[in-house]
């Protein structure tokens, strides 16, 4: 009798079923073996100092170098160049490292959700000549190719760069050319880089808005601006809210950018930077201090995400519609709508977009030196990534890194899903379901970081001990950081096709004779099956080009490099490294694209969004 209630206390089913045991209990030791306790054994080393529990770290984080909170340096200032042209020089100010981190990261939220909500306004209101060739276009920035365009970015703000061709030689809006350098040129690259996150959740929470209520407050005297202001952009707002919210923790986590614009020492000063500095330097990697740091970085993404989880959980609005789903409001727009959509939001949105088409330009082309456009035709970049071995190397790693996490990601997600969301119940299934949910919002560095500390402790001098700097195979590392990390995007996908499959279907099978687990093989996998590969392929891809992790625990064996490792290496070192970079950049461009349309044709989705609720 006790077995049976505590049983049902758990697992949501009176009696012991190996089944539902397995879906509850392997995500959830996996998840806490490999993400709780890796943490805690960072914070046990913060939180000591002399062999005592003690704040020493942290307050040693409390100088000018990481707080301050009287900026130094100029925010711009008017340069002359050695051609004795004048150029506005704008780098931004230093208010230390953990200041500097959270100004980037906030400035990237609030212009990523002003240009995610206005492109997702435009094209879920209006109906306009071009408009499904803009939305192919927004997808384009979704297209990640690390390091290479943030280096596009940066060259398009140089002094020679195209924003200069366009502003100040052909339309003379500048007075000056501009360069766009240190952290504002961070919050510039990261924006770019971002924005779509908003735009789809944005875009999701404006199609789903029920027209009626707009509808009343039109009977009611409300219209345009006011209209928006009280009605439309408040319904829109958790998913807003969301987007930027995940866009806030990306941000926070980002080496890219700040890899990119390190010439200037003020981008060096982010959390994310000092943290990967260490790795490269491999001084101070295993300092107390560090964890101190990466800790600090941790709480501020958990309490970001906590937050919006709150703040959703709290807006609820009522959707009057009874039965049947809403056609959205979609209108012609008036001719002064259509000349603010033709001539300000298309530019902004092709501005927007040339990142990529400068990585396809850079990787095909004979030099692209300190001018606006690149000069000759190549294939030899391109050709590079069959016949260096060392490119091809780094290529079959990331495959095989990738290909091993998303199996265990399948399991995972599989039972975690079924698990949550079949046994309502259980006590164990909302921890379940949240421990699924938050890798998101861990940053790739602190996992890094916790696996180095980690790893190190449990596994001293083996090839899985990362101070082991030639024996260390970070294989089975990477495999893990991975199937972490990308962990919440295959559970979302597979979450929502159980979800969408009575329950009803497997209980009949159940009182017809069939085991749990033929119940689950015969029937859930098979109605889930295209949600399954839909969460794997885009899983695949976020393994792919996984950043952080791979840069950092992943670059201390050169012969196990990951094609990130590889890259950052040929940006920040040898001449002509940028092109093979950008080769490798196209080459994640083609897969990225492979695996999208392949997971929307399966999955038979139109869009597939990123959020958090």
């Amino acid at each position: 009798m006790k077995v049976s209630k505590w049983s049902e206390r758990l697992f949501g089913t009176p009696l012991f079923d190996p089944v539902v045991t397995t879906s509850f209990l392997f995500p959830l030791l996996y998840l806490v073996a490999f993400l709780i306790i890796p943490v805690l054994a960072m914070l046990a080393i913060a939180f000591q100092y002399n062999g005592q529990f003690s704040l020493h770290w942290f307050t040693s984080l409390a100088s000018d170098y990481y707080i301050s909170f009287h900026p130094e340096g100029e925010f711009y200032k008017l340069i002359t160049m050695p051609t004795g042209e004048q150029v506005y020089y704008i780098q931004g100010w230093d208010f230390g490292v953990i200041l500097n981190s959270l100004l980037v990261s906030i400035s990237v939220m609030i212009l990523t959700t002003i240009l995610g909500t206005v492109f997702a306004f435009v094209m879920a209101r209006y109906d306009f000549p071009g408009k499904d060739i803009v939305r192919i276009l927004l997808f384009v920035p979704l297209l990640v190719t690390p390091f290479v365009n943030v280096f596009i970015v940066k060259k398009m703000f140089l002094p020679a760069g195209l924003i200069n061709w366009v502003f100040h030689d052909i339309l003379h809006i500048f007075p000056h050319p501009i360069w766009i350098d240190g952290l504002v040129g961070v919050i510039v690259a990261q924006t770019l880089t971002y924005y779509p996150i908003v735009y789809l959740n944005a875009y999701a929470s404006f199609i789903n808005i029920d027209p009626t209520l707009e509808e009343q407050a039109e009977n009611l005297g409300s219209g345009g601006l006011h209209l928006f202001r009280t009605v439309t952009f408040p319904l829109a707002l958790p998913g807003i809210a969301a987007g930027a919210t995940l866009v806030g923790i990306f941000s926070l986590e980002d080496l890219a950018a700040p890899i990119v614009f390190q010439g200037n020492g003020l981008a060096r000063k982010l959390m994310s930077f000092q943290i990967y500095s260490a790795f490269t330097s491999g001084f101070n990697v295993g300092s107390p201090q560090l964890a101190a740091l990466a800790l600090i970085m941790l709480t501020i993404a958990i309490m970001m995400f906590l937050g919006i989880r709150k703040y959703v959980s709290l807006r609820q609005y009522a959707m009057l519609s009874k039965g049947g789903r809403w056609k959205p409001r979609v209108a012609k727009p008036k001719p002064w709508q259509a000349f603010l959509i033709y001539f300000v939001v298309l530019p902004v949105l092709f501005l927007s977009i040339f990142p990529q088409i400068g990585v396809v330009l850079l990787a095909f082309s004979e030099q692209w030196g300190d001018t606006t456009w690149p000069s000759g035709f190549t294939l030899k970049h391109i050709q590079s990534i069959i016949t260096q071995p060392d490119i091809e190397r780094v290529i079959i790693n990331s495959v095989m890194y990738s290909t091993v996490a998303i199996v265990v990601i399948i399991l995972l997600s599989l039972t975690a899903s079924y698990a949550s969301s079949r046994f309502k119940k259980s006590k164990l299934g909302p921890v379940l379901d949240s421990l699924s949910t938050i890798p998101i919002a861990v940053p790739g560095i602190v996992i890094a970081m916790s696996y180095f500390f980690f790893f190190a402790k449990v596994f001293p001098d083996t090839p899985l001990d990362p101070t082991n700097l030639l024996g260390f195979n970070p294989a089975m590392v990477l495999i893990l950081a991975y199937s972490i990390r990308r962990l919440p995007f295959a559970a979302r996908s597979i979450s929502a096709g159980i979800q969408q499959v009575h329950i009803s279907l497997e209980e009949v099978a159940l009182n017809l004779g069939a085991s749990r687990w033929k119940a689950l093989t015969g029937i859930l996998i098979p109605l889930i099956l295209l949600n399954l590969l839909g969460g794997a392929m885009l899983s695949f891809v976020y393994c792919m080009s996984e950043t952080s992790v791979g840069i950092t625990l992943g670059s201390i064996n050169p012969e196990y490099y990951p094609i990130t490792a590889r890259m950052v290496e040929l940006i920040t070192g040898s001449v002509g490294g940028t092109h093979l970079t950008a080769a490798l950049g196209v080459f994640l461009m083609v897969v990225q694209i492979i695996a999208i349309v392949l997971a929307n044709v399966i999955t038979k989705q139109r869009y597939s969004f990123i959020g958090l609720t």
